[in-house]
């Protein structure tokens, strides 16, 4: 597979930014595809960027920080314990928190490089098994115990929810589990429960076969990879 040219992957950035809501931010997912990708779509305006392997973001990180300073990156894929401390020292956000063990550690790393990392909290309403993420009753459960020992979270910012529907082609299976994210949102945002409410503002749903639905249920992040850099090389 021949590498995509630079024209090819900024037009297909602006026909989807086009698209974009006001309200919504497109996080261009990298993953899987080369540094000069990275670039390629810097080039042509988008800043913001996300991966899901540690390995190959510090690596991207690594290598371009310097030149591109201005890069934002997003974590979105699973993120082990053992891993949080590589990434702690420059992520602008980590999306994909799935339990209350990787929240604490966040918290650890966070801590030790003098930062405080802006956090989504993944909700599990897709089919699949595979998907991974907070119960709406956990993650309940985990706001109350944030609520009542903050002293015990420094070094994080709740700044909303992330999630992602089945894989299925059916549109109002779809339609209804990014609705049950956004009216959990909506539970969260009016309860008690948040310390900073005003902080708590992001919805992270919809990726290239499903951001449209998502936009219409309130995503204002959609995480789009194959639509913009293709198919992996």
């Amino acid at each position: 597979m021949s590498p995509l040219p630079s024209e090819v992957i900024a037009s297909r950035l602006e026909s989807i930014r086009a698209g974009l809501p006001s309200s919504a931010r497109l996080v261009a997912v990298s993953k899987f595809h080369p540094a000069d990708y990275v670039v390629k779509a810097y080039e042509a305006g988008q800043r913001l960027f996300g991966e899901s392997r540690v390995q190959e973001l510090v690596a991207k990180w690594e290598s371009l920080h310097e030149a591109y300073p201005d890069i934002v990156w997003h974590f979105i894929g699973p993120l082990q314990t053992n891993k949080v401390k590589y990434i702690a020292p420059f992520i602008s956000m980590i999306e994909s928190v799935t339990s209350e063990r990787l929240l604490r550690e966040i918290c650890r790393q966070a801590q030790r490089v003098e930062r405080t990392i802006p956090i989504l909290l993944e909700l599990h309403v897709a089919q699949e098994e595979t998907k991974s993420g907070f119960t709406r009753s956990e993650l309940l459960e985990l706001l109350g115990a944030i609520h009542a020992a903050p002293e015990e979270w420094r070094g994080i910012e709740l700044r909303g929810l992330m999630a992602m529907a089945s894989n299925v082609a059916d549109e109002q299976q779809v339609e209804r589990e990014f609705a049950e994210v956004r009216a959990t949102f909506d539970a969260i945002r009016s309860s008690d429960l948040l310390l900073q409410p005003e902080s708590f503002t992001e919805l992270s749903m919809g990726m290239s076969g499903d951001y449209q639905i998502a936009l219409s249920q309130g995503s204002t992040l959609v995480r789009i990879g194959s639509a913009i850099f293709g198919e992996r090389l």
